[in-house]
């Protein structure tokens, strides 16, 4: 964890078009950061320009208030909203002569923390060492401080002093590394697809609650924190949907968060596939949070870039038993297609999202009727396991199926099939 005695400046820009409350509210995402990765934020700066100065990201006299705010203050790190460029990086810390970090380092630490597994570490520090590779030179204090704090957790402690040939050996490494997950992960959902189990990925914002619900639809046991980004390796659970008896799988992964840096989302694609191959996408939406609507274009924003923006969702407003009075929660779901309200902390709703999964699962299903014979009784039961028995009969040439089957099943087992509806 970090030393107690981190007090944060944090620093942003309301751009044109932007406005303050935008600013503001990124300012206070920030904030919450900083909380999660141990750092108390003291006083927050915003600066109105047409766009970020090209050596310093602010201007001369912003950097000067920030210098005083650091010595009456008694703060020791800055950091800023938005990824600093390398020279931006050298020239403010130059001038401030004090620890100073982006946005994107806050998260890299975070995500540092947060990695428990082997794939979660490995892509951790691919993004880290894809961040500070242009950052080496000259960078000054910041990267020859081995001591703690943010931005100095893991490749950050035992790689600043290497050199770059030593660094670029190491990503080359961590990339064969991330292939061979990659391709593991690919045999994974091969053998899923086999099953032709309808796949349902859980996506939002970071502490939507997407682990709670998780945990309510399938038991999973999944860590649930109050913290960002609590979760990043995917879950996996099977489930029963009430109603049918279909089986489907649920996949849980890391949340999403505004201006996610693309050096997470690069190290993560293995992870992100997940959501990639799902039939079905579930977009948990915290109805508690200050920025609905940012968060939600976020999560959209994030989704498109995976190529799975026009998947079939359903928007799931969390925390309903928790509505603020600011919220119009009719408002929000007439303007939300697919939409409902739940509670995955008390489990009211999950009936209704249920029936909402059947509807979208069953329309993609096909009835059919097939004629199994006795030494192929394996694919009679792989009907079973991935579709929805009507009816069953043993005679005497085989296993006489009524089912209602995924289409690709369906598809793969024609040969069998006898009769339509």
């Amino acid at each position: 964890m970090l030393d107690a005695e981190e007090r944060a400046i944090a620093i942003g820009l309301e751009l044109p078009g932007a406005g303050f409350m935008e600013a503001e509210e990124s300012l206070l995402e920030l904030t919450a950061l900083a909380n999660t990765a141990g750092a108390e934020v003291i006083q927050l700066v915003v600066q109105a320009r047409s766009h970020p100065d090209v050596a310093t990201y602010v201007g001369k006299g912003k950097l000067e208030e920030v210098k005083k705010l650091i010595n009456s203050e008694g703060a020791n790190l800055v950091i800023f909203d938005d990824e600093l460029t390398p020279a931006q990086l050298r020239n403010v810390e130059r001038e401030l002569g004090t620890k100073v970090i982006d946005r994107t380092q806050l998260i890299l630490d975070i995500f540092a923390q947060r990695a428990r597994t082997k794939e979660a570490q490995l892509q951790v520090d691919l993004a880290q060492l894809q961040y500070l590779l242009p950052r080496l030179a000259g960078r000054g204090t910041a990267l020859s401080r081995l001591g703690g704090g943010i931005g100095t957790r893991g490749p950050g402690e035992t790689k600043l002093e290497t050199d770059r040939r030593r660094i670029r050996q190491r990503i080359a490494y961590l990339r064969r590394e991330m292939e061979e997950i990659r391709a593991q992960r690919s045999l994974q959902r091969q053998s899923r697809s086999k099953n032709a189990l309808p796949v349902v990925a859980l996506v939002g914002y970071t502490n939507a609650g997407k682990s709670t619900l998780l945990n309510r639809l399938t038991d999973a046991g999944v860590l649930v924190e109050d913290q960002l980004f609590a979760t990043l390796d995917p879950t996996i659970r099977r489930c029963e949907l009430p109603t049918s008896g279909q089986q489907v799988l649920f996949v849980d992964t890391v949340g999403f968060i505004r201006k996610l840096p693309h050096t997470l989302v690069a190290a993560f694609r293995a992870t992100l596939e997940e959501v990639v191959a799902a039939d079905i996408l579930v977009h948990v939406v915290d109805i508690t949070a200050y920025n609905i609507e940012a968060q939600m274009l976020a999560v959209f924003e994030v989704l498109e870039d995976l190529g799975v923006a026009g998947r079939p969702t359903i928007t799931a407003f969390n925390k309903a038993d928790k509505i603020p009075g600011t919220v119009s929660l009719p408002a929000l779901m007439a303007d939300t297609p697919d939409s409902l309200a739940i509670s995955a902390e008390t489990g009211a709703g999950l009936e209704r999202l249920f029936e909402m999964l059947e509807e979208k699962i069953g329309a993609s299903f096909i009835y059919g009727e097939y004629s199994i014979p006795y030494h192929q009784a394996a694919v009679a039961s792989a009907m079973r396991e991935v579709g929805q028995v009507v009816e069953e009969h043993y005679t005497e040439n085989g296993i006489s199926l009524a089912v209602r089957l995924p289409v690709s099943s369906a598809q793969r087992w024609s040969e069998f099939r006898s009769g339509s509806a």
